[in-house]
This record gives structure tokens, C-alpha cells and sequence, in this order.
């Protein structure tokens, strides 16, 4: 039986879901087209990081800054133009970046 993540709480996620993002952020980062997907801890279960940005497609917490000069420094994509710093949600940003892995899986 799979690992499912928490459901986010009126669009908030646990902070240990936004420690997970971080680290799929960095582990994305890292991906080397041809690689299996990366996993990281995520409430000390080992989750693919596409799970970690699908959970996050809906949170409406906003990204600190630093996390969205990361995202924007990671991914380049027109898409992420409409990433205003200060206002910017975990959603914007999850939702992108699954679209990519969703892409690397397929190549």
C-alpha cells in the first residue's frame, strides 16, 4: 500500500510538507535526465518528489522569497514570469514544477 501525504488544512500545509518541498527542490535540481526519480523524507517516509509538488499543487501558503528565487534559478520557464516574490504560493510553484517531472518521467 502506498504512502499517502496529509491532506493540507484549508490550503495550509504542515511545515514538514514545506521542509519536503525544499528538498525535492533541491533533489530536482540535481535529477540527471535518465535517473530514476529522486525521493526524499518526508515525515520520515521516503516519497518520489513528484508526490511532495502534486500534494502542494493547491497550498495557498506563501513562498519565502529565497524559495522562489530557488524555484526561478532551477526551472527555467516562461511560466514562472507570474512568480511575484513576495506573494507567491506554494501552488504556483508546485504546479510547475510537477509538470516538469512529469515530463522528465516520460523522456
Amino acid at each position: 500500500m502506498p504512502n499517502l501525504l496529509p491532506p493540507l488544512h484549508e490550503g495550509h500545509a504542515p511545515i514538514f510538507l514545506h521542509l519536503a518541498f525544499q528538498d525535492a527542490l533541491e533533489s530536482f535540481e540535481n535529477w540527471r535526465h535518465g535517473e530514476p526519480e529522486p525521493s526524499v523524507d518526508c515525515d520520515g517516509k521516503q516519497t518520489v518528489i513528484s508526490a511532495v509538488f502534486g500534494r502542494m499543487r493547491t497550498c495557498t501558503d506563501i513562498m519565502p522569497v529565497r524559495i522562489v528565487d530557488d524555484v526561478q534559478a532551477v526551472v527555467e520557464d516562461p511560466s514562472l514570469a507570474k512568480l511575484d516574490g513576495p506573494s507567491a504560493t506554494y501552488a504556483e510553484a508546485a504546479r510547475i514544477l510537477r509538470a516538469h517531472c512529469v515530463e522528465r518521467l516520460k523522456s
